[in-house]
């Protein structure tokens, strides 16, 4: 990560033409300031350059002929396809009753430090029809880049919030269960009521959750593996499991 803090000071690079997409589509307050595409790559790019053009117009966004090796020197990563857009920070709003759905399902990541997981997490929970996710204090604001193409856009679309103190009970208040996925005195999601309204609230592989929301919890869930296994799921891994099964039994 520290090639893209060093390089996106002034705002975030999007890679790609699904990451450009998400931004233009998602209406999140997010905006485009310019984008760059490989001029030798126009015709391949087809009609998704001519849409991106189509919204500049509207948008009021710069569009710049570019090069690859420009577009390389720019990017994190290499699979920009020939265009990329430097965009505005998001703004992310606390958590609060307000703003929490009747009958939801959010969840809370704890600890998850590669925006790449981020990512997959976030493209999993959108999937499964989550309502929002709760960050931590920590910011992933010059990794959003990398998250949005980790997340095939889903960062953009699903609804993002910062954590509070006063969660929890903000949570309880609107008659929501807090579930915390965990080993110790864990009982299997597979034997869990996890109908809504519910708080989900996940860790990462190496810090997992902190006690204090551990202490919040209704209930300590676990997945059952199909085998003897000592090792932990990544956490995007188990948020993709959680989540889907909490989706099968809401249907």
């Amino acid at each position: 990560m520290i090639k893209e803090d060093i390089r996106y000071k002034d705002g975030c690079i999007f890679e790609g033409m699904t990451s450009i997409s998400a931004v233009i589509n998602a209406d999140n307050g997010r905006k485009i300031k310019r984008v760059l595409y490989d001029k030798e790559r126009e015709k391949k790019l087809g009609k998704a350059l001519l849409f991106v053009k189509h919204r500049a117009e509207e948008q009021g966004f710069e569009m710049i002929e570019s090069d690859a090796e420009t577009l390389d020197k720019m990017t994190v990563g290499s699979s920009h396809g020939g265009i990329i857009a430097e965009c505005s920070d998001k703004q992310i709003s606390a958590i609060s009753a307000e703003n929490i759905k009747e009958n939801g399902f959010y969840v809370y990541i704890e600890g998850i430090e590669d925006p790449y997981n981020f990512g997959y997490a976030l493209r999993s929970l959108y999937a499964a029809g989550a309502n929002g996710v709760i960050l931590p204090a920590r910011s992933w604001m010059s990794a959003a880049g990398v998250v949005c193409r980790s997340s095939a856009g889903a960062s953009e679309y699903l609804s993002l919030y910062a954590a509070t103190d006063l969660m929890c009970a903000d949570f309880k208040k609107k008659g929501y269960r807090i579930f915390c996925a965990d080993t110790k005195n864990a009982v299997s999601v597979y034997d869990t009521d996890c109908r809504k309204p519910l708080l989900l609230v996940i860790g990462g592989e190496k810090r997992g959750i902190t006690k204090n929301m551990l202490d919040e919890a209704d209930k300590i869930i676990k997945i059952d593996y199909g085998r003897d296994f000592g090792a932990a799921l990544s956490a995007a891994s188990a948020t993709a499991v959680l989540g889907f099964e909490i989706m099968r039994q809401n249907r």
